[in-house]
């Protein structure tokens, strides 16, 4: 693969040109190297220089400007930074003008710090007075104007999302991993995921985040990663949001259009772009199915917001310098295809809504579907198996003098397997206020049930679900979740939320209200405790209560009698009888396994 190298003389002589008129954004100071280019690719900044350099690029460029948009776990507030050729930073106005929005998500595991080098790099080539980029310029995209930035482009950049993470530095940290010599910590200042935490929010970032995503409300998002896994030739992999979930036309465009504009921009810069290696354990000789991106990952929650959403990977194994050139590349391409075709991704977009909001039905879970495939030409390198220093066994490695070309089936269709039909509205009880502060944090548009009232509504009963037995970023998730429907009158309080679905959060609160979504709300533990039975009872004196009530009732004994001659377990378990009673008498407590979000028909 042919990668673009320049000496770092030759990169110190370009950056290094000098501006001697007084500090003014037009006129602002000499702008220093970035420290990766000083160490010719061997470190990444640690935080706070992060942080400094933009805030240097902001006081010199008019066209970039850095905000603070909220707080984060590690105490420092999350930046934004903002690139615009008009230099108009209003996101109304952004909007207004039909201007395609690219967001750039950066260091959300800071131990993959190539999206964080690659976007200083970027954007300094791209703005006045510094757009004298060290990276070939030979292909800069359709659409820009004579001082480099895209005329119909915003880019909108997370310089470091997982800040406490960043700041816990270690040559240790990711052992497998080329490069740099520093490299911060997966895990948060809470030790989370935050790749997984779109849903939950258990992170102050995720709760900024979705104030920034909305205020954004872009057309294209990025998560920049770094991949592990196979050994392979590519420096660079990519993640597309899976089609058939993001659907429609707007599927149909990213799958057909918009994914093969940017293998072929990125064969064009000398790199051979193929899909995330999705394979462990073994050689992916015999192909690979797509990630399944849920929305508890960050493209995943993007999509159901209707926005086209990647994740880059590039490999671990290659050099550091390498794999932020195919970064940059890649970022290139994006804005490249943006400028190109921002009036149809715009239109898209558009007839998703509103094809959403009139939508009848949802899909909320999905199946990878094996009978379909694409072939696609993948790089890898001969593999074997030899004893193993540390335990004597086989263990697989890859020969590096042995390069692979081959042709490899690529599993990229997935079907739905339940679909949730919406209903005319949602109410959630006002106690619930964990799950309601998350709906509102995503805009969700909901009204306070002014008085006491009754309403007839339709409720779920849970009747099976999977717990995990081991924790999950702070979880126990449930999973394989069965329910059964009921229908009654109920009555609700003042100051209850009534959610009604007629708006472009339609597919968001499906997602995360109906209890059998992957990545429901009660998927992630929050009405856990409807699970729990709150009351009881004292068996010697409950005993003679039963007794009178079965009585009083021969259906309930004639049940009673019927799980006896069906379960002998039960049969011989008074305790168990009497407990069968009870909860099929008017003294067990309505609330336990009652799903407390109620469907207005």
């Amino acid at each position: 693969m042919r990668t673009f190298t320049l000496s770092i003389a030759l990169l110190l002589s370009i950056c290094s040109f000098s501006q001697t008129n007084g500090s003014s954004k037009t006129q602002g100071p000499a702008f220093p190297v970035t420290l990766f280019e000083q160490t010719e690719g061997r470190r990444s900044p640690a935080y706070p220089e992060i942080i400094d350099w933009w805030k240097k690029l902001d006081a010199a460029s008019p066209y970039v400007k850095m905000l603070e948009m909220g707080p984060t776990d590690a105490g420092y507030p999350l930046h934004l930074v903002l690139v615009s050729a008009d230099k108009d930073f209003d996101m109304a106005s952004i909007h207004r003008k039909k201007k395609t929005v690219i967001f750039i998500n950066n260091g959300i595991h800071p131990g993959e710090p190539d999206g964080i080098d690659a976007c200083m790099l970027l954007v300094r080539g791209l703005v006045p007075p510094y757009n004298k980029s060290p990276l070939p310029t030979t292909d800069e995209p359709a659409g820009m104007n004579a001082e480099g930035l895209p005329n119909n482009v915003v880019l909108a950049i997370i310089p470091v999302y997982n800040i406490g993470g960043c700041l816990n530095r270690s040559t240790n940290y990711r052992i497998d991993q080329d490069g740099p010599e520093e490299k911060g910590f997966r895990g948060n200042s809470q030790n989370l995921d935050l790749n997984r935490d779109f849903i939950k929010c258990d992170s102050k970032e995720a709760l900024t985040f979705t104030k920034i995503f909305h205020y954004l409300d872009p057309d294209i998002f990025v998560d920049n990663h770094v991949s592990d896994g196979a050994d392979y030739q590519h420096v660079m992999t990519l993640i597309t949001s899976q089609h058939n979930k993001l659907g429609g036309e707007a599927g149909v465009f990213l799958n057909q259009v918009f994914e093969p504009a940017l293998y072929k921009s990125m064969k064009e810069k000398g790199y051979d772009l193929v899909p995330y290696v999705n394979h462990f354990g073994d050689t992916p000789e015999k192909g690979w199915s797509e990630f399944w991106d849920s929305p508890r990952y960050s493209s995943g929650y993007a999509t159901m917001w209707g926005a086209f959403s990647f994740t880059p990977e590039t490999h671990m194994l290659k050099p550091y310098p390498d794999r932020v050139r195919s970064t940059v590349a890649l970022m290139k391409s994006f804005i490249g295809f943006a400028a190109e075709h921002g009036p149809e991704i715009t239109t898209l977009r558009a007839n998703a809504r509103r094809m959403q909001q009139a939508q009848s039905s949802f899909p909320v879970a999905w199946k990878l579907d094996r009978s379909k495939s694409t072939t696609i030409e993948y790089k890898g390198y001969a593999a074997g198996y030899k004893p193993s220093g540390v335990s004597g066994l086989p263990r697989l490695y890859y020969d590096r003098s042995k390069p692979l070309d081959m042709r490899v089936p690529f599993y990229n269709v997935y079907a739905d397997t339940l679909r949730v039909n919406r209903p005319k509205a949602y109410i959630i009880p006002q106690g619930w206020w964990k799950v309601i502060e998350r709906l509102q944090a995503n805009g969700v548009a909901m009204q306070k049930l002014s008085r006491d009232t009754t309403i007839s509504v339709e409720w779920y009963r849970i009747d099976g679900y999977q717990a995990s037995t081991r924790p999950y970023e702070g979880h126990h998730p449930n999973t394989n979740v069965q329910v059964s429907k009921n229908r009654e009158q109920m009555s609700f309080r003042k100051g209850d939320y009534y959610i009604p679905m007629n708006q472009p959060a339609n597919r968001f609160i499906l997602e995360v209200l109906e209890p059998q979504a992957e990545d429901s709300y009660f998927a992630w533990n929050f009405f856990d405790p409807i699970l729990g039975q709150k009351e009881g009872y004292s068996d010697y004196h409950f005993e003679d209560i039963a007794s009178t009530y079965l009585q009083a009732h021969p259906e309930l004994k004639s049940q009673l009698e019927e799980r006896k001659s069906k379960d002998s377990v039960f049969a011989k378990s008074g305790g168990a009888q009497l407990n069968f009673v009870f909860q099929h008498s008017p003294y067990f407590e309505p609330a336990y396994l009652r799903y407390p979000v109620y469907r207005v028909e």
